[in-house]
């Protein structure tokens, strides 16, 4: 089989990301330069489209020369620091005897809250570095009371009306080995989740430097390995609080874990399709539509997807259509079942040898979660994704209100009405649709500073979505209609 038969074979291939392994075998002799480039592009085409109206946002130079900040070498001297409290269980040492000898979550707790604090003073006391502490009561996981807190640190937008809008990116920074009861043995959880927990130390380093119209959290929460429990409850006090959380990026386990089969030029973004938080009446609209792929969390991954297309993180965000991995679960589930939008963002291969492991080696095989596993240059790349995505949306004007498609009469053009985005940063509005069986936005279409506009397309065939955007290129999320008769 000829070049240009491997190539149309590559594009076919239903399940990319095992397809491109194969051809790389395949190409591997011909030409190693090439193949790098050619595996990218064409993966990069399967995931968004290539139609020339594709939807894109502007590059702002300020958000470029954020990203190029970020350091691989910053980020593994955290990894490294957190790793070097020994155990960082939920259930370890909190009292003040173990945070001076520099053990257990007490310490790392501390350590986190005093590098977004260094970060505020870098840049003039921008960071409002803040807590959220309670006390869990006992349950599964958690045999007597325990205090659980999550450490913040909040950069407030520039904009009165837009500074009320926020998006957020969490890790978590408790760890555990094979014994989620075990406050005493090492867990020092360098993937599982100090590399997540590193990425929203970086994005707070180097945004902190920038001015934002929206708000961005950076956030680090405990008690994940015993239930979710501090992401519960954060997700819990934004909600009771009233807090307008646009989008939520939670990064666990992405590391690159050097001990799998890993595809280092990607990471996986799960999405849910029906949200948690919908009700009967909302369920059964999205049954009538086909919306079961139009969540605002799956509108979110195809945000990411198009944020990489522009800034070029070096990283490839692949999404994957469930909530998380196969019967698992992670802290945006939190988020999710108090009905904001959230992903989760994840290797694309884990090593499960180093992950929830005690540290031990047995018939040849390495076990636990240590530093040398990390691929830092891999974590990098993924807090540009993370950092790229966050400023992007903080940059951009709110997400148009009330998006209906109208649908007294039936007739093929399809008529789209909207709210102007709150805020008065919006300039204009986009129409985006695709095929029902894409799963990415396919075409764009710039329809002026209006609210009301009709399209010579039939709503039979396509997903449409709506979107704001400013004189400088910063788009919303999209909006899927609702029907209005």
């Amino acid at each position: 089989m000829g070049l240009l038969q491997d190539v149309e074979v590559f594009v076919s291939l239903p399940y990319l990301p095992d397809g491109v392994s194969r051809m790389k075998a395949k190409f591997a002799a011909w030409a190693p330069q090439a193949l790098a480039t050619i595996t990218v592009s064409f993966l990069a085409m399967a995931q968004v489209g290539v139609s020339q109206n594709a939807p894109g946002m502007a590059d702002d130079p300020q958000i470029a020369g954020a990203l190029r900040q970020v350091s691989a070498q910053k980020i593994q001297a955290n990894i490294e620091k957190l790793v070097g409290f020994g155990t960082r269980l939920t259930l370890s040492a909190q009292d003040p005897g173990s945070v001076g000898k520099g053990r257990g979550i007490g310490a790392a707790r501390e350590w986190i809250k005093s590098e977004f604090e260094q970060y505020s003073k870098d840049c003039g006391g921008c960071l409002e570095v803040k807590t959220d502490s309670f006390l869990e009561a006992p349950k599964d996981r958690i045999p007597k009371a325990t205090r659980i807190t999550n450490v913040y640190a909040v950069l407030k937008g520039t904009d009165p009306e837009n500074a009320k809008r926020i998006v957020l990116v969490t890790g978590h920074y408790d760890s555990r080995n094979s014994d989620t009861l075990d406050v005493n043995g090492d867990a020092p959880g360098a993937n599982d989740d100090g590399s997540g927990t590193a990425v929203s130390l970086e994005c707070a380093r180097v945004l902190s430097k920038l001015k934002f119209p929206g708000t961005i959290i950076f956030l680090t929460v405990a008690g994940e390995e015993q239930g979710l429990n501090g992401s519960r409850h954060f997700a819990r006090m934004a909600k009771e609080q009233g807090w307008n959380v646009e989008a939520v990026l939670n990064d666990d386990i992405v590391g690159g874990d050097k001990g799998a089969e890993q595809d280092r030029s990607m990471v996986r973004v799960f999405s849910e399709g029906i949200p948690a938080a919908a009700s009967d009446q909302d369920l059964k609209r999205i049954r009538g539509l086909g919306g079961e792929s139009d969540s605002p969390s799956r509108e979110l991954a195809r945000y990411i997807v198009e944020v990489d297309r522009s800034y070029e993180t070096g990283m490839i965000p692949t999404m994957v259509f469930r909530q998380d991995r196969y019967l698992r679960g992670g802290d945006h589930s939190s988020f999710n079942q108090q009905g904001f939008a959230a992903v989760r963002l994840t290797e694309y291969r884990e090593d499960f040898h180093h992950q929830h492991q005690n540290i031990r080696t047995e018939n040849g095989v390495e076990y636990g979660d240590l530093v040398k596993f990390v691929d830092f240059d891999y974590v990098a790349r993924v807090a540009r994704l993370n950092a790229a995505t966050l400023a992007a949306l903080a940059a951009a004007p709110a997400p148009p209100a009330n998006v209906h498609l109208l649908t007294k009469d039936l007739e093929n053009n399809s008529t789209l009405t909207w709210d102007a985005s709150p805020g008065g940063l919006a300039t204009g509005y986009e129409v985006l649709w695709r095929t029902t069986t894409s799963p990415v936005w396919e075409h764009v279409q710039h329809v002026g500073n209006v609210t009301r506009t009709t399209m010579n397309i039939s709503k039979d065939n396509v997903i449409f979505a709506v979107r704001a955007a400013d004189k400088a290129g910063h788009k919303s999320l999209p909006v899927v209609p609702t029907p209005e008769r």
